[in-house]
């Protein structure tokens, strides 16, 4: 299939459909933030709660979204998709009714579910779907739009927690599930011919496993120490990452298929988005307590304190992708990363006592700026490593990496900054601007990685990769250094 100009109507349904269902589960990952408080009061637990309503979501996400990729390029795309969305809405209304801790947590988790299943499907869409001329454009805006709705959650999650609940942050997903639900009736199936052999239901198994252990450990050891439960899971955590690794090295038809690394374009992309997406979720986790929780801002009042970067990522996201495909992706992955670096450094000076026009406003805005120069270019060079077949596994993989970094850095970074026993409500202390300049120095890796992986080419076309894709038949096409 040539693929439909983004220009036509089934370009432009196509694009609200995944924008709609990949933005819903966006927004979900970072509206909570805000809302992380006034959850805490209610339902008590100090920050490992808090850690807990994030990280039980990001973990199903994280560990699931390898497989969700591989079913929707195995049974469908649009069905998997579809199927993702009414587990997530399910899954959202339980998470607004929750009536306990426990409770929310266990919802939290099937969201995740959820998130997985509809996720990678809609960039996986977005490259088989939409014609190769237009993609860098759609995927632009396709992150571009995404990206804001990660962006404009604190604001929005602030405004439903003053003005009515912290469990709205949740019920707001129905009508916008539904809007998205309409619009998939206008896009087309499309699914992988090349996938063949029963799906990787072990590797699934072993990385869920793997990640619940690891995690678990991290965020209970700090608070409770080595006990026979932290250790156990330590064990089995490690013990089952160790396993994936050997299932999918046999596996016919493996959820993170062991040529795509053999990409160097590929692997680089995903090691800048592990570094600069464990500094996004950290540094906002971080920052939206630090706003109330030592300066006194109201959720409300935290979630403008970022809606600049909300702003600067509607108005040049979709620019900077449409320049990244006339340019090539890698100098604005060097740049990027790094004017996030700065931002987050600029950051350390939220502290009590700070206005917001100096010590947080100059933060946020040069943040946002990184980030909208880092988010689309990042997003194609990735889709370009591997051919159209592929995009829902490359898809896939590069959304579990950016979740995965999300997931670590809210286990990992209060206890790098010594705010690991910080009770519910308490103020943060030095340890925000140490976060801040750690996550700083990861955003800074990020640019370096990219500046020494990706391609210099300005039309990236997939690299054919032995056991894997035949994107590339004539050589002159491929990427050149």
């Amino acid at each position: 299939m040539d693929g439909v100009a983004l220009g036509s109507r089934s370009g432009r349904w196509i694009l609200v459909a995944t924008i709609l269902g990949s933005g819903v589960a966006f927004l979900d990952g970072s509206v909570v933030n805000v809302a992380l408080p006034a959850i805490g009061r209610d339902v008590e637990g100090g920050l490992r709660v808090q850690q807990w309503v994030l990280d039980a979501y990001l973990l199903t996400l994280s560990s699931l979204l390898l497989l969700g990729g591989a079913l929707g390029d195995r049974y469908g795309r649009r069905r998997v998709f579809a199927i993702g969305m009414v587990v997530f809405t399910a899954a959202s209304l339980a998470c607004g009714l929750a009536p306990t801790g426990p409770v929310l947590i266990l919802a939290r988790l099937a969201q995740g579910v959820g998130g997985a299943l509809l996720v990678p499907g809609s960039l996986a869409l977005i490259n088989a779907t939409i014609r190769e001329q237009d993609r860098g454009v759609a995927v632009g805006r396709w992150a571009g739009l995404t990206g804001v709705s990660s962006a404009i959650g604190p604001f929005v999650g602030g405004w439903l927690v003053d003005a009515a609940s912290w469990r709205w942050v949740f019920l707001i997903n129905l009508p916008i599930a539904a809007a998205a639900m309409l619009a998939l009736r206008r896009v087309p199936e499309s699914r992988s011919t090349e996938v063949a052999g029963p799906p990787d239901v072990g590797g699934a198994i072993a990385v869920t496993t793997g990640l619940a252990g690891a995690v678990f450990a991290l965020i209970e050891i700090p608070g409770v120490g080595w006990t026979p439960l932290t250790g156990t899971a330590a064990a089995l955590g490690l013990t089952a990452l160790v396993a994936f690794a050997v299932i999918e090295a046999r596996h016919p038809a493996p959820l993170m298929p062991p040529a795509l690394l053999r990409s160097r374009q590929f692997t680089g992309a995903n090691l800048t988005t592990l570094t600069v997406y464990a500094a996004l979720s950290g540094a906002l986790f971080l920052l939206s307590l630090q706003l109330q929780q030592s300066m006194g801002y109201t959720a409300l009042q935290a979630g403008v304190a970022t809606l600049p970067i909300t702003v600067v990522m509607l108005v040049l996201s979709g620019r900077v992708g449409g320049l990244a495909q006339r340019t090539g992706p890698r100098l604005p992955m060097i740049i990027g990363p790094l004017g996030c670096a700065l931002g987050l450094v600029l950051l350390t000076r939220a502290v009590p006592g700070a206005s917001y026009l100096t010590g947080v406003l100059p933060g946020v805005l040069v943040f946002g700026l990184g980030l909208s120069i880092t988010v689309a270019p990042l997003t194609s060079a990735v889709l370009a490593s591997v051919s159209a077949e592929r995009g829902g596994v490359a898809s896939g993989v590069n959304n579990a990496v950016s979740r995965l970094a999300g997931l670590l850095a809210v286990a990992v970074l209060p206890v790098v900054a010594g705010l690991s026993g910080t009770a519910a409500g308490a103020p943060l202390g030095p340890g925000f601007g140490t976060a801040m300049l750690v996550s700083a120095g990861l955003c800074a890796a990020g640019g370096v990685l990219a500046g020494l992986t990706i391609d210099r080419a300005r039309h990236v076309t997939a690299t054919p990769l032995p056991g894997l894709d035949h994107a590339c038949q004539d050589p002159s096409c491929c990427p050149q250094d």
